[in-house]
């Protein structure tokens, strides 16, 4: 008798609980539908990377819902705006990570380079070490390429990677898919097999605390820079089977990991040879004062691209005429999009199959 009392009470719980919210649903034709059940409020919206934020419409169930004009097939980072008040998509589990600012994330799959596809694949290793110049404990992600065997005699190029500000280490491997990236172009045979290292880019860890100030910033690149060169260089040359020549080194970022790749890069030429940007925050002049045309003899590529509804263009065309006038080669690229991870990924996309040729 009392399990049936038990069984009896277990599904009038069920009965009268209300159906799980399926959040968010891609549709066959690349529409997203997006749902969030909040009976109690009065406005709900949904804030979407490349669309800023939409209003949804409430039913009687108390579900609110939207469904988007179709998409371009990406990663995108969304959130809810409930009453004013942002919030994760409670039933998503698909991350858009950010130290600062975490969203979700939805995936509207098609033929692009970081959908994952049946290719061989390389490894991703995350690795932790104690920072003597930024004062901290950090990590640092290596991507090594499908075929790599460590004990074997073969030796990789590399390309240093840099995030941007308020990502951290695993942002240009959980949201940038570099690896997954990296996988395609190499089975495409359109890029070489090379690691990519993707380490901490604070150089100053303050700077996520703020206030932040024009000393504040110029520290972080400064020391940043010394923190790649001085700690996670020789550490990735010691415990990875890599070529340690310029010529066989790379350095490009995004954002804050844009303008200190190319600080860095073009401020020690002896250790890159190639060197990009993505809508970088290009470096001051003054930091760049002793750039001159010498450096072309150094450098095989000096690549920069900015889209061009960022709100960092004009720093860039800066940039660009500074190099100009200092008669520095380099490639400009002026894409579509604005400061946004569709853009950067595409980037990474073009970036990666001329290097190390």
């Amino acid at each position: 008798m009392r399990f049936l009392q038990l069984l009896a009470l277990s599904s009038l719980v069920y009965a009268q609980a209300p159906a799980p919210v399926r959040s968010p649903e891609v549709n066959a034709d690349r529409r997203v539908t997006f749902r969030l059940r909040a009976p109690q409020a009065r406005e709900v919206l949904v804030d979407r990377e490349t669309a800023g934020r939409a209003p949804m419409t409430k039913g009687e169930d108390g579900v609110w819902t939207l469904t988007t004009d179709p998409l371009n097939p990406d990663i995108y980072g969304y959130r809810f705006v409930v009453d004013g008040a942002a919030f994760m998509d409670p039933v998503n589990a698909m991350m858009k990570t950010n130290l600062l600012g975490p969203t979700s994330a939805v995936h509207v799959t098609g033929q692009e380079s970081w959908d994952p596809r049946e290719v061989p694949h390389g490894s991703l290793t995350e690795h932790f070490y104690e920072s003597k110049i930024a004062g901290d404990r950090r990590s640092v992600f290596v991507y090594t390429p499908p075929g790599y065997d460590a004990r074997e005699g073969r030796r990789y190029p590399v390309l240093y990677l840099l995030h941007g500000f308020s990502d951290g280490s695993d942002g240009w491997s959980t949201v940038g898919r570099a690896h997954v990236i990296l996988d395609n172009l190499i089975a495409d045979k359109k890029a070489l097999p090379m690691l990519v290292v993707m380490p901490l880019g604070y150089g100053e860890p303050a700077v996520l605390k703020g206030p932040r100030d024009p000393d504040m910033n110029r520290r972080n690149v400064t020391k940043q820079k010394d923190t790649l060169l001085q700690e996670v260089m020789p550490q990735v040359e010691r415990a990875y089977r890599v070529k340690a020549s310029a010529a066989d080194r790379a350095i490009a970022g995004l954002s804050m990991g844009g303008g200190q790749s190319l600080y860095g890069g073009l401020t020690a030429p002896y250790s890159f040879a190639y060197v990009a940007s993505f809508s970088g925050a290009a470096p001051e002049a003054a930091m760049l004062d002793g750039l001159d045309e010498s450096i072309n003899k150094k450098l095989k590529l000096l690549w920069i691209a900015c889209g061009k509804d960022d709100f960092l263009l004009k720093r860039n065309l800066a940039m660009i005429d500074m190099l100009k006038k200092k008669k520095v080669k380099h490639v400009w690229n002026e894409t579509a999009g604005a400061h946004t991870w569709p853009v950067w990924r595409r980037n990474l996309t073009e970036l990666a199959p001329q290097l190390f040729r």
